[in-house]
């Protein structure tokens, strides 16, 4: 007796299920490759950099703190701390930023980059904080995204080091090429690598990590003149 043939269309949907298996096993797999890298370098990490808890970024309350970190996108938090020296004397409360005359404070912060563009953010971003938040910065990622200017990197950072909550990941230009060079994500954008750490890392190393990765950066990671000879994470890699 002639067995009965499968029909083209089932065929093809067993091949996908197959193929769509397949995928899965190899995206688990690479999840937990990378999960065990991650938590060799971060071990290293830990161990090469036992000091690094917090920014760098100078401040005295939370309001200075997010001035800051908006001044510091696509800038060194060293241009950024010469900045904010004299910027904090001359405004001293949030009203002194909401009251503040766009062109004044554009000037006031010209030296750090795309000054205008952060100048209207900071600016808005302080009438919202008076007018909706009765002067206090939020206390929440969903909330601090609602702040002219501010994106999950800045929110991260405040929420973390002002007031110890953590939402998530902080991924600035350090995270971003240690994230590459070691292979942890296949994500192009900010918030796609960092729910892929979220995914590596326990929760409680979510804060720290970003400043081992800034530590590890700027003394060893670095974009121009990497040796990877001289770097001992490689060997973790």
């Amino acid at each position: 007796m002639a067995k009965e043939k499968t029909p083209p269309q089932k065929q093809k949907s067993a091949t996908k299920t197959v193929v769509r298996q397949k995928i899965e096993e190899l995206d688990t797999y690479k999840v937990a490759e990378r999960k065990r890298r991650m938590r060799r370098l971060v071990a290293k990490l830990q161990k090469m950099y036992p000091d690094e808890s917090h920014t760098i970024l100078r401040w005295g309350n939370e309001w200075e703190l997010m001035v800051a970190v908006q001044l510091s996108a696509q800038c060194t938090d060293e241009r950024v701390n010469m900045v904010t020296e004299s910027l904090f004397k001359k405004y001293p409360t949030l009203d002194d930023y909401a009251d503040a005359r766009w062109q004044a404070f554009a000037q006031d912060i010209r030296s750090v980059t795309y000054f205008n563009n952060k100048a209207r953010n900071i600016i808005s971003a302080a009438k919202l904080v008076r007018e909706r938040f009765d002067g206090n910065l939020p206390k929440t990622m969903l909330e601090m995204l609602l702040l002219p200017g501010v994106a999950r990197k800045t929110a991260n950072v405040v929420l973390g080091n002002a007031h110890g909550v953590v939402e998530g990941i902080a991924v600035d230009t350090h995270v971003k090429r240690f994230v590459k060079r070691f292979d942890l994500s296949d994500a192009k954008t900010a918030d796609g690598i960092e729910r892929d750490l979220m995914q590596l890392l326990p929760k409680k190393d979510w804060y720290l990590f970003t400043y081992l990765v800034i530590a590890y950066g700027r003394d060893v990671g670095r974009a121009r003149g990497y040796d990877p000879a001289l770097d001992p994470l490689q060997r973790l890699a």
